[in-house]
């Protein structure tokens, strides 16, 4: 790591990468359009390797000096287990929700030599692939982050109206008269927007923290969380989490499930208001719920309904669900784009270590100051005759406009990219992957790799979860909520009928739900047989793959050991990872004591560690530099249908694998991998490449 002399910036009082001058100012980055490759002045590609080698100020167990080749920090041991903290500044259960977050939001990364916008790399690609995959993780991106963060909003605004806390909200209605009786109504929210952003302890002030499950978002009191219990803080039911952001994950997953269950529905035509009264009925038991077959359901529901017409007949079809799929690129990339936008803000206005304290918040002040200036002299028929002369002429001087852009087009052909948000306001703030790769960096950079979320397959429990003044807190001396404490905890005991009502009988009626009592009718039974005559044509043809892969046959070759036995644990990692090439047994090792770091593959059985010095005795079948990567991607053990065929009948994880290629052209696929999202986030922290996500 770097030992020079820290230069602390005097206008706020940050130190090391990222906090010159210049960096308040914002200025473009760099044109990312230029094939030249940046560095700095010390040769670090972008800022987040250059803070992933800095001296920190803040160290965890993670960023001390030790005499080690590699420092297993607690990889296979449990989290009570693990050092703590890991990365000065941030509390290990922080930084395994991002790793988290990161595995799943982060799929295929090449390499890339130009420059990068606002000087962070792992961006996302302007072509970046599309899948349903990505889609719904974009999906669940923008409910962890966008949603969650609206729906907080919409919470406090809840709690303002509602006057229960009077002194706050008499101080708010105070102020905003007084201002609108001077016309300085925007000047003031100016002043607030500038303290919120400079001065931090004004926000708990002014916005007194509440768990967003327990406010009524139209009574703005307390109320029993959607879970029946306050389980978690942060998500919208409160439901219990194992970790911290569990359930918000959950949460969005099931968001998303939620909107394909109601579309299938509506494709289905799905009416029970319509059924008749008894239920009873060996068709009805034996038919199965329609919202559970994923195809034809469309062309079933118009058969059902006396619609003779042909599919093949239909020409809107074809073209439909071409339009449809077309913009589904776009579409998936905008989700991206806002989230990373969101993101970015977030970090800003509370920076993770490495990344500096004070720079960016100024900077976005900076950039709101002149407009509290001129609110104090601007009156409201001036804005208004300015904003009406701006629609109109952005509805009728087009010839302007398009000469105008044709000039700019000719004169900076990539003006769009030097304008963007993460390459002027936005520059040097991290979106959480960027952040994520930065604390990965970190741990490479001092050799001591940082430990996967550890595992938990036990269900979280139904105890209500530690309430304190981090968590609700009121201003002043009101009570927080206006609510008593008897109130507080009958709201946060556990009940468990609360998470099943709905708003209404139709809802009721209309959502599928299988109770217990629901599994043991005769559809569920069949069900179940199909699942068991499922699960022996599954292990025969596990058992076919390996005739097959002795015939030679790659495909074949590459399932082998997909599937593991019920009772395996995967145990591996910092340095060796179990997997298979070709179909062979063996193990993939980091090695770091080579220059540059190797990553090799060997068929030899063997449990020793990598400790000091080149292991002869391994004879790996490859190995290729870290350097000389310059893309990897994740790949399934199976097809996609495959992979559900064979997780619904033997209940099991299917194991993935990675696909590495060189600087030459070199394709390795290693499978049966089962810590891929572990060796995939060291391989991409260790070497000094500009990564892009596709």
């Amino acid at each position: 790591m770097a030992t020079e002399e820290r230069k602390t910036n005097i206008a706020t009082g940050d130190s090391g990468p990222g906090t010159a001058l210049k960096d308040l100012l914002p200025t473009p980055a760099g044109n990312p359009a230029d094939a030249t490759e940046a560095r700095d002045d010390h040769g670090h590609a972008t800022l987040s390797h250059a803070l992933a080698h800095d001296d920190h100020a803040l160290k965890g167990q993670a960023q001390l000096d030790h005499d080690k080749e590699v420092l297993d920090l607690g990889w296979n041991e449990p989290k009570q287990e693990v050092a703590a903290p890991l990365v000065g500044g941030m509390d290990n259960e922080d930084l395994w929700m991002l790793v988290r977050r990161f595995n799943k939001q982060i799929y295929h990364l090449k390499a890339i030599t130009y420059p990068v916008p606002g000087g962070l790399d792992l961006n996302i690609a302007d072509e970046d692939e599309f899948s349903p995959d990505k889609m719904r993780a974009n999906i669940e991106r923008l409910y962890m982050t966008v949603g969650v963060g609206l729906l907080a909003f919409v919470k406090h605004i809840a709690r303002l109206r509602s006057w229960r806390e009077t002194r706050r909200t008499a101080s708010f209605a105070a102020a905003y008269f007084v201002a609108w009786l001077f016309d300085f109504i925007v000047p003031l929210l100016m002043a607030v927007l500038i303290a919120l952003i400079v001065y931090p302890p004004s926000r708990q002030f002014l916005f007194p923290p509440a768990p967003v499950s327990l406010v009524d978002s139209k009574t703005g009191g307390v109320q029993k969380p959607k879970s029946g219990v306050l389980g978690s803080h942060d998500s919208a039911t409160g439901a219990p989490e194992n970790h911290r952001g569990e359930a918000v994950e959950n949460e969005a997953s099931n968001f998303v499930s939620g909107i394909a269950s109601v579309a299938l529905s509506s494709a289905a035509g799905k009416h029970p208001q319509g059924d008749p009264d008894s239920e009873e009925g060996a068709t009805t038991n034996a038919a199965p719920d329609p919202t559970a077959i994923a195809s034809k359901v469309a062309n079933a529901k118009d058969a059902s309904s006396g619609d003779k017409t042909h599919p093949d007949h239909d020409k809107t079809k074809v073209p439909m669900e071409t339009a449809m799929w077309s913009k589904m690129r776009p579409i998936m990339h905008a989700l991206g784009d806002i989230t990373d936008n969101w993101e970015r803000v977030a970090n800003a206005l509370s920076p993770t270590p490495p990344f500096p304290r004070d720079t960016y918040r100024l900077r976005l002040a900076a950039v709101i100051m002149p407009i509290f200036g001129i609110s104090l002299f601007v009156t409201s028929y001036m804005f208004t005759k300015g904003l009406t002369f701006g629609i109109g002429f952005g509805f009728f001087g087009d010839p302007v406009i398009s000469r105008g852009l044709d000039w700019l087009n000719r004169t900076i052909p990539d003006w769009p990219k030097l304008l963007e948000l993460r390459n002027t306001l936005l520059k040097g703030i991290p979106t959480n992957a960027q952040l994520t790769i930065t604390l990965l960096r970190i741990g490479e950079a001092n050799k001591a790799p940082l430990p996967p979320p550890p595992r938990i397959t036990e269900p979280p429990p139904d105890q209500p979860a530690a309430l304190t003044d981090e968590h609700l807190r009121a201003t002043g001396a009101e009570p927080p909520l206006n609510a008593t404490p008897a109130e507080l905890n009958s709201a946060i005991q556990h009940d468990p009928t609360t998470k099943h009502e709905t708003a209404g009988s139709d809802i009721d009626a209309a959502k599928s739900t299988e109770t217990p009592e629901a599994k043991k009718k005769a559809g569920s039974k069949i069900m179940g047989f199909f699942k068991g005559t499922t699960k022996g044509f599954v292990k025969t043809a596990i058992g076919t793959d390996t005739v097959r892969a002795k015939a030679g046959s790659h495909h074949a070759k590459d399932r082998l050991g997909v599937v593991p036995p019920p009772t395996e644990v995967p145990v591996s990692g910092p340095v060796e990872f179990k997997a298979r090439y070709e179909g062979k047994k063996g193990n993939i090792y980091l090695s770091t004591t080579a220059t540059p770091p190797m990553l090799a593959f060997s068929t030899k059985e063997t449990h020793e560690k990598i400790a000091g010095h080149e292991r002869d005795d391994l004879h790996p079948i490859w190995s290729i530099p870290v350097s000389e990567i310059v893309e990897l991607k994740k790949i399934g053990g199976y097809g996609w249908k495959a992979k559900l065929v064979v997780g619904w009948s033997l209940d099991r994880e299917v194991k993935d694998g990675l696909e590495i290629v060189t600087e030459r052209g070199e394709r390795y696929k290693v499978t049966a991998l089962p810590l891929r999202d572990e060796l995939f986030n060291r391989v991409i922290a260790m070497g000094g490449q500009k990564w892009e996500a596709w």
